[in-house]
C-alpha cells in the first residue's frame, strides 16, 4: 500500500487527533499529584545527591519521563476526560511502565484483547475511541481502525514519526531498511510497516554478519534462518542488499546504532567504491535526543565510585535495559526493578538480570556505608523513583543526614 498516501489521508480525517482537546491544565495538576515526587525534586536541587544516615544517592543528571511519554500520557488522560462515556481502547501499553498502564485501565481504558499472540480487533465497534501508544501503531492497525471508523487518537512521538519518514525515504529509492532494533517490539514492528524491504539486526554481532554476506556472500539458507523472524516478506539478501539505508528503534543503545551506521558504509564503500557510495548507501539520524540524554548520564554516573546501581523501569521497557547494559559492561553490581514493591521484605531483591528471567538475591545491600547510583527509563515517573529510593533508605533504618 501506499503509506504515505494513506497517512496524509488519516490525518486529514475528523475521526484523527494528535493535539490533545483542550484539557492540557486540569491533566497537568493531575499528572503533577500522580507522579511527581517532592523528594526527586530536592535531590535535583542537591545537585543530584542525598544523604541519609550510611546510604548515599547518587541520581543521574537526566532520568525518568521523557518529553514524549509525558505527552503520551497526558493525551491518554485528556481522551478520557474529552470522552466520558465512550468506551476506550489502547493498542499497546501506552508507555513501558506498569503503574501508569494500571492507572489508566483504572480510569477504564482498556487493552485491545490478545487471542493466540493477536489482537482481536473484533471487539472494538465503530464510534469507540482507540489510543495508538507513545512507540506508534502498525498501519494495518491504523487502516483497519479507521476502516472501522474509530475515533484514533495518535499519542506516537514525534521522535518514532522522524524514524518512518526514514524508511519512507528508503522505499521510495527501492533501498532495503536495515533497522537496529529488536524484530518483536511495537515501535520496529510498526516502523517495519511503513517500510518496503526491510531487515531488522539486533546488535552489532548481527550487523556484522550482515555486513560480511554483502562483501563475501554466504549460505543464503543459513541468512534466512538467522532472520526469518526478522525481514520483510519475500526477502532475499543476494538481492536486497545492495542499496541500504540505517534506522533504528529510537530506544536502543546510541553508541551501538552509530557503530551499525558506520559498519555498513564502510561496507558498501569496500564493495561498490567512494564514487558509487550514495547510490548503495543512506543515512539520517534517527537517534531519539532523550534516550541519548539517559544513556549519556549513565555514561556520567557510572565514572562514580557506586556499590551498586538501581535502574528503574518496566522490564519490557527497551531504553531500561540499555541502561542498565552500560552498568553492567562498567562491572557495577546492576538491579533492574520496575516498582519498589520489587524490594523487601527484608534486605532482598527481585529484579531482572539482563536477557533472564526474574531472579531473587539476599543481603542485596551490603553493610556499612553505602553508595548507589540511581537511574530509570524514559517510561519511569519520579514517584516510583522516590518510592524505591525510600525503600532503600528504610532497608538500612537510616537517619536523615543531609
Amino acid at each position: 500500500m501506499d503509506t504515505k498516501a494513506f497517512k496524509r489521508s488519516l490525518h486529514s480525517s475528523d475521526n484523527y487527533h494528535r493535539k490533545g482537546f483542550g484539557h492540557e491544565a486540569e491533566v497537568a495538576t493531575q499528572l503533577q499529584s500522580e507522579y511527581q515526587s517532592n523528594l526527586i525534586q530536592e535531590i535535583r536541587s542537591n545537585n543530584y545527591r542525598l544523604q541519609r544516615g550510611d546510604v548515599t544517592i547518587l541520581l543521574a543528571q537526566a532520568f525518568g519521563f521523557c518529553w514524549g511519554v509525558e505527552r503520551a500520557v497526558a493525551m491518554a488522560y485528556e481522551t478520557r476526560q474529552h470522552f466520558p462515556a465512550e468506551r476506550i481502547w489502547m493498542t499497546n501499553e501506552i508507555i513501558h511502565n506498569p503503574s501508569v498502564n494500571q492507572r489508566l485501565q483504572e480510569m477504564q481504558v482498556e487493552f485491545i484483547p490478545v487471542e493466540q499472540g493477536k489482537k482481536d480487533f473484533s471487539i472494538v465497534d465503530s464510534g469507540d475511541v482507540v489510543i495508538l501508544p507513545a512507540f506508534g501503531a502498525s498501519v494495518q492497525e491504523m487502516q483497519l481502525l479507521n476502516d472501522k471508523s474509530c475515533k484514533i487518537v495518535d499519542t506516537t512521538c514525534p521522535w518514532v514519526s522522524k524514524v518512518w519518514n526514514t524508511v519512507e525515504k528508503h522505499k521510495k529509492k527501492d533501498y532495503t531498511s536495515i533497522i537496529h532494533g529488536k524484530y518483536k517490539h511495537e515501535e520496529t514492528v510498526a516502523t517495519s510497516s511503513f517500510a518496503g524491504k526491510y531487515l531488522v539486526v539486533l546488535n552489532l554481532n548481527e550487523a556484522e554478519y550482515v555486513a560480511k554476506y554483502i562483501l563475501n556472500g554466504g549460505s543464503r539458507d543459513e541468512f534466512m534462518t538467522k532472520f526469518s523472524r526478522a525481514c520483510s516478506p519475500g526477502f532475499d539478501p543476494d538481492r536486497d542488499l545492495e542499496h541500504i539505508g540505517i534506522a533504528n528503534q529510537t530506544t536502543m543503545l546510541k553508541s551501538e546504532t552509530e557503530q551499525i551506521g558506520k559498519l555498513f558504509e564502510r561496507t558498501m564503500m569496500k564493495k561498490y567504491g567512494p564514487a558509487q557510495l550514495n547510490q548503495h548507501f543512506q543515512s539520517f539520524n534517527t537517534i531519539c535526543d532523550a534516550t541519548q540524554e539517559r544513556q549519556d548520564a549513565m555514561l556520567g554516573l557510572v565514572e562514580e565510585k557506586l556499590d551498586l546501581m538501581l535502574v528503574i523501569g518496566g522490564f519490557n521497557s527497551s531504553n531500561t535495559t540499555q541502561l542498565q547494559q552500560i552498568a553492567i559492561e562498567r562491572g557495577i553490581p546492576s538491579y533492574h526493578i520496575d516498582s519498589a514493591a520489587r524490594i523487601g521484605p527484608g534486605n532482598r531483591v527481585e529484579h531482572k538480570p539482563l536477557g533472564r528471567d526474574l531472579e531473587v538475591v539476599e543481603n542485596w545491600l551490603p553493610s556499612g556505608a553505602i553508595v548507589v547510583g540511581v537511574t530509570s527509563g524514559a517510561s519511569t515517573p519520579d514517584k516510583v523513583v522516590e518510592d524505591a529510593i525510600e525503600k532503600i533508605f528504610e532497608l538500612k533504618t537510616a537517619v536523615v543526614t543531609v
